[in-house]
């Protein structure tokens, strides 16, 4: 019994920090990430709670919309960009950077200010919400590329920092 219990444990403590995979990747959520349920386009969806001081909570959305499909590095990116807004309406500074992980060749944007993109190109009617941060990336896959868009208040965003970078290094080609 004491076996089954111990066994059953580490089981429920596993929940939450499978390996998921798309594209010929997989990855592994930080643990106190918690997974939603399938949504179109995402190949996983994390819900991250708000840090101390802020209303809501952020998300991180993992798409892949299959080979070929997605648009390239540099469109996502512009388009990431294009998303926010800084004082006076400026386009809002982005910090853009590449890296290899595992292998794989990995595209970084971190950019905040007022954001315009909740809901996505299929919201009935554009949203700004001030104070926001993305932190993205883009995973060129052997089967197409991975996005991941972490967007939220950007003290929680800065607060879980540290976790989306955990999240980027567990990407590796799926075997």
């Amino acid at each position: 019994m004491r076996t089954f219990l111990c066994l059953l444990s580490l089981g429920l403590a596993s929940i939450g920090v499978r390996a998921e995979s798309a594209a010929g990747v997989r990855w592994t959520a930080p643990a106190g990430w918690t997974g939603q349920a399938p949504r179109p386009m995402r190949a996983a969806t994390y819900a991250i709670g708000p840090a101390s001081g802020d209303k809501t909570g952020a998300e991180c959305a993992v798409y892949f919309f299959g080979p070929g499909q997605g648009g390239s590095v540099d469109a996502n990116v512009t388009r990431w960009k294009g998303q926010f807004t800084g004082p006076g309406g400026a386009p809002a500074a982005a910090n853009v950077a590449t890296r290899k992980v595992r292998g794989l060749a990995m595209t970084t944007i971190d950019v905040a200010g007022d954001y315009s993109g909740i809901g996505g190109p299929t919201a009935s009617a554009p949203q700004t919400v001030a104070g926001y941060r993305l932190l993205g990336a883009i995973i060129e896959g052997p089967g197409g590329n991975v996005f991941i868009k972490f967007t939220g208040p950007a003290k929680t965003i800065a607060a879980n920092q540290p976790k989306f970078e955990q999240l980027l290094a567990s990407f590796q080609p799926d075997k």
